[in-house]
């Protein structure tokens, strides 16, 4: 081959880089064939934790700007009213009952439940512990489509050999089996896929500036940029000027004498007035900001999706007792509508969908199929058997009316009890394992669940717990067992004694944190160092 064909060959070489980084790099208000997609999960963060979600406390200007720019959804759905399942979900396009996590991994399941001494009426279901491989993934379908893949925070998809590398993911920076931050929200992290940088670093800003190094570097391919981050779960914790910012707004706002009403097993917080967990949302939103600055700094900001979405709702009751989800009933790990309704967010610069809001009901499941066509790769049918691309609605149509389905045959550490849940339209059906019984709630006249219409509409009712009944059988879900050992008074004694213990602590946790002298300790858990 002679030397001039060679140099002509190297210079149309270079020619096609130079096109496909300019491509990457430049926009022109076009779909482009391949698409970026920066994926952004929270970790419990509350369907109104968000100021563009109507919250007065929070302060999310950054997340708020993607929802400027796109469409924000306000019928938007968990998998689940817990992690591990909704994960799964949003990983394979399928709903919990179908791919089997039911249950944050880790949970007791069957016999070992009694270990948690609340002499519950059922053992809870057994549940998978890791994605099935059979599953073509959704990082998977990206990267066997030319993507490159990076997965930056919370995991807790299983363990060893079921990590995110093991799912499609080239990169995967701090995602492992555990589902809180092991070291807190401050250098050191106490994690094996995250070194130790810099004594007293945020991990959100962290995971951040990780996510953008990988953006910068990922200019010359389409890439797929999951940021998954730990926050908002507690152990929650922020710095001193943070709190300070959020206490004295508390304070402006008003302060209430009591800040907790009962709940079926533990009491609820009744307002938006932790400044702890009003400084942790805060840190989330600047690191937010900074990935969506790099994308605008490296020419990125007109050819990538945005999606902004949390994994359940926020933590009412349980864990931290972090923030309320009004006008929604409940929280975290509860079968009402703010244990599973979140922020949906998404933005597509190419599809004029300014500031609108969409009240189509949606579920993380669809982000799948969804992001599948947007990029113009193939389906993968097999797998997000339950996902639904929401395109058209994007553009401004609408979806046929479906069933949504949620099942959660457990009891959960925040008080919610084992549950399957179908919607349809404006109607919404759970039912109770325990005993059997069902109640009907009209969503859009009654979207705090108040009034129980089960008994009024026999026939809705009937047809929709028989559709649900059928589908769980169709994808053959685990179903919790009457434990033969049940005794109501050894129940109803480990409930009472645990709301009261839970109260007193509590409330004095929250006047503790709403004190000018209030410190969670010497070093205000590290963070004094490093923003």
């Amino acid at each position: 081959m002679s030397k001039v064909v060679l140099i002509f060959k190297g210079m149309l070489f270079l020619f096609v880089v130079a096109c496909t980084t300019k491509k990457q790099s430049e926009s022109s208000g076009k779909q482009p064939i391949k698409p970026n997609i920066l994926f952004i999960v929270a970790d419990d963060l509350g369907y109104s934790d968000l100021s563009c979600m109507g919250s007065k406390y929070y302060e999310t200007p950054n997340i708020d700007a993607i929802a400027k720019n796109g469409m924000l959804f306000t019928n938007g759905y968990s998998g689940s009213q817990v992690c591990s399942p909704s994960r799964a979900t949003l990983m394979t396009g399928q709903f919990t009952a179908r791919h089997g996590i039911t249950d944050w991994i880790g949970a007791p399941e069957a016999e070992a439940w009694r270990s948690k001494k609340r002499f519950s009426k059922m053992l809870p279901a057994r549940y998978n512990h890791h994605i099935n491989k059979k599953i073509t993934t959704l990082p998977q379908a990206f990267k066997n489509g030319g993507y490159s893949t990076f997965f930056a925070g919370k995991w807790h998809l299983g363990n060893k050999r079921f990590y995110p590398e093991d799912y499609g993911f080239d990169i995967n920076i701090g995602g492992y089996h555990r589902g809180g931050p092991s070291g807190g929200y401050f250098d050191p992290y106490k994690n094996p896929k995250l070194k130790n940088r810099q004594k007293g670093e945020n991990l959100s800003m962290r995971l951040a500036r990780e996510t953008s190094n990988f953006i910068k570097n990922s200019k010359e391919k389409p890439f797929l940029a999951y940021l998954s981050f730990y926050a908002v779960h507690g152990p929650i914790q922020t710095s001193k000027e943070k709190w300070k910012k959020y206490r004295d707004k508390a304070e402006k706002m008003g302060v209430p004498d009591k800040g907790f009403e009962d709940g079926y097993f533990l009491p609820m917080r009744k307002y938006q007035d932790n400044p702890v967990y009003a400084g942790l949302v805060a840190s989330m939103d600047a690191a937010v900001g900074l990935v969506l600055n790099t994308l605008k700094e490296n020419g990125l900001d007109k050819n990538t999706i945005v999606i902004f979405t949390s994994d359940n709702g926020g933590v009412t009751s349980g864990d931290n007792y972090s923030t309320n989800c009004l006008p929604l009933k409940g929280g975290k790990g509860y079968q009402w509508e703010g244990g599973i309704r979140i922020p949906f967010i998404v933005d597509v610069p190419w599809i004029v969908q300014k500031n609108k809001k969409s009240d189509v009901p949606v579920v993380g499941s669809d982000f799948y199929p969804t992001l599948l066509e947007l990029a113009g790769l193939p389906k993968q049918e097999s797998s997000h058997k339950d996902g639904k691309s929401i395109v058209s609605v994007l553009k401004g149509g609408r979806l046929k009316e479906r069933p949504l389905y949620w099942h959660y045959p457990h009891y959960g550490n925040q008080g919610g009890r084992p549950v399957s849940i179908i919607r349809k339209g404006k109607w919404k059906l759970i039912h109770y394992w325990e005993d059997g019984h069902n109640e009907l709630y009209n969503l859009s006249e009654d979207i705090h669940e108040d009034k129980d219409l089960s008994n009024i509409n026999i026939d809705r009712t009937k047809d929709m717990a028989n559709q649900l009944i059928n589908w769980l059988k169709e994808v053959d879900a685990q179903y919790p067992t009457k434990d033969p050992l049940y005794n109501s008074e050894k129940e109803k004694e480990a409930i009472y004694q645990k709301k009261q213990r839970m109260f007193t602590f509590h409330e004095k946790l929250r006047k503790d944190m709403l004190s000018k002298e209030w410190k969670p300790n010497n070093t205000w858990w590290g963070s004094n160092t490093v923003d």
